[in-house]
């Protein structure tokens, strides 16, 4: 391997914790991308949800940002080229977290060279385990009973029941679970990946909205006391303005809370003479959901990160300059919120 290709695959591999975590960067190292220039890159997107290349970032230099419908005249390409083929795909892309670009590199067939590029940080996967607790303990009271629970920390020391040095109490137990779940024991690896996997997915969306609470409510308390301001009272366009945005975040909120309260529904009933067969059902339910999930989670974190950074109190800046931003960077782009709920599949079509 020469100096350039060693260069090429450490650049592959190098993705920040930050961007693993993240609902809206994505860096295009991990993608197969032919320019240069593009493999130093990352795709965000902006606080009006549109798709941008960032080739820089810094505190002092601020960020360097280019549409991705501009790349072409910026490289020389045609319009076949197969890096802008690929950005388009990837722009349309209504989040970047790992579990909806796991999805949708394999329904684009796009080849990714480390696929385990698209997977959260340690520290994020540690930071979710009193959320994953919730799936982890009755999983193992089903299989075990109650004298296996009381050293079960998080989903690693569940594969450590099958790892232990004392062989035949390692089999014993794959044996057991292989049972209770009625497949064979060389299919249980592959359950247990899979199992921590989704419910893992389902704590990353379920933290992000608790995050998001406070501060969406923060905001809408705001609001109110804005829509009755001297700027706002008599200005029926800025108040039809305001109702639009307060709607749009309730519905986008409610939307995300009716689906998570039925996953819990149909993960409560997955306990109840659990089998893998319901499990991949439940399974089915929560991913079906992930394009959407991220999406509106996406929309909601980017427009109240700007929100709380532009007013990080409730008596930062003057009222014209919050209606200014609520005309802006608020309200721009925020109709795809209820455009991914619209698309969503209904509850009850999903197997």
């Amino acid at each position: 391997m020469n100096d350039s290709t060693k260069s090429d695959k450490q650049t592959e591999i190098t993705i920040s914790d930050d961007d693993r975590n993240s609902l809206f960067s994505m860096p295009l190292s991990m993608m197969p991308v032919e320019t240069a220039a593009l493999k130093t890159s990352r795709l965000i997107k902006n606080a009006r949800l549109e798709t941008m290349v960032e080739f820089f970032s810094d505190r002092s230099t601020g960020s360097g940002q280019m549409a991705v419908s501009e790349l072409p005249v910026q490289f020389g390409w045609k319009t076949n080229h197969p890096d802008m083929l690929l950005m388009n795909k990837l722009a349309a892309l209504s989040s970047y977290d790992v579990y909806s670009l796991r999805l949708a590199v394999r329904e684009m067939n796009i080849d990714i060279a480390d696929i385990d590029a698209l997977c959260l940080s340690k520290d994020k996967t540690d930071e979710l385990t009193s959320y994953m607790s919730t799936f982890t303990r009755p999983l193992i009271l089903q299989i075990f009973g109650d004298d296996e629970t009381a050293n079960i920390t998080d989903f690693a020391d569940i594969i450590a029941l099958f790892r232990s040095p004392d062989k035949k109490n390692a089999l014993a137990r794959l044996k057991q679970m292989a049972e209770k779940l009625s497949i064979r024991s060389d299919q249980v690896p592959t359950f247990l990946e899979d199992y921590g996997d989704i419910f893992l997915a389902l704590s990353y969306y379920r933290q992000c909205l608790d995050e998001l609470e406070p501060t969406i409510s923060s905001f809408l308390d705001g609001l109110q006391e804005l829509k009755k301001s001297y700027q706002l009272k008599d200005d029926r366009f800025l108040q039809e303005t305001a109702m639009n945005i307060e709607s749009t975040l309730n519905e986008g909120m409610a939307g995300l809370t009716g689906r998570f309260e039925a996953f819990d529904r149909s993960s409560s009933n997955m306990w109840q003479d659990i089998s893998a067969e319901k499990f991949r059902r439940v399974e089915n339910l929560i991913r079906g959901y992930h394009v959407t999930n991220g999406g509106v989670l996406c929309a909601l974190t980017l427009k109240m990160t700007i929100w709380a950074k532009a007013f990080p109190t409730s008596k930062s800046g003057s009222p014209n300059r919050r209606v200014e931003l609520l005309q802006s960077d608020i309200r721009q782009g925020i109709n795809k919120i209820l455009e991914l709920e619209e698309a969503a599949p209904k509850l009850s079509d999903i197997n």
